[in-house]
């Protein structure tokens, strides 16, 4: 496996600004809208710079002639992995979770469902449960809608036909051999339509 490039606190900071800026607007970011938006103290000759040597790292690409830059797979596997926040779930918001899934503990079916549901409510986005068995739970489709990605028609009727689709996402599981991993763009397998989308997953 390649070794990640050592990136600079500037660097760092910037990489972040451009990712927090991508995944609000799904648009290819410049360097005026960091100066505008975001007080990263330096000037936009630097940070015209920095995303230069971003982009030599892979940490960006510049999509067709557009003057902005979007991040790769790489730049957003380290924004998972180092610059999000995570967030703690209340005390109370566990134990009814905890007291829901319970209440299905001898019903394996009802449990999957419910804790695909939950999973979906709690990270508002699409959530995926399959089964050896040839099961395939999901909920929270409408999530995406409210995504600005998701406003390309093409897009959403592609990750949404793929839900009748067991083979496809087994298939991608299977052949992952970390318990908890990232998976974006081409690591989705050879539906190319998903290029734009991320997968987080655990067995």
């Amino acid at each position: 496996m390649e070794e990640m490039p050592q990136l600079t606190q500037r660097q760092i900071t910037i990489l972040k600004a451009i990712i927090d800026e991508y995944i609000a607007t799904a648009e290819p970011v410049g360097s005026e809208t960091l100066d505008k938006k975001y007080s990263l103290g330096v000037s936009p000759a630097t940070i015209r710079n920095e995303m230069v040597r971003l982009t030599n790292m892979k940490f960006l690409s510049q999509p067709h002639t557009s003057a902005g830059r979007t991040p790769t797979p790489a730049a957003l596997k380290y924004y998972v992995e180092h610059l999000m926040k995570t967030k703690d779930m209340s005390v109370a918001d566990e134990v009814a979770v905890k007291e829901k899934i319970w209440d299905y503990r001898q019903e394996v079916d009802k449990l999957l469902r419910e804790a695909t549901k939950t999973l979906a409510a709690k990270t508002g986005t699409l959530a995926l449960t399959a089964t050896k068995d040839g099961d395939l739970y999901y909920a929270g489709a409408a999530n995406i809608l409210a995504m600005p990605e998701f406003y390309d028609y093409e897009l959403t009727h592609d990750l949404l036909a793929t839900l009748d689709q067991f083979d496809y996402w087994w298939k991608i599981l299977e052949d992952q051999e970390d318990v908890f991993d990232i998976l974006l763009g081409e690591e989705l397998g050879t539906k190319g339509m998903l290029s734009q989308c991320g997968f987080v997953y655990t067995k």
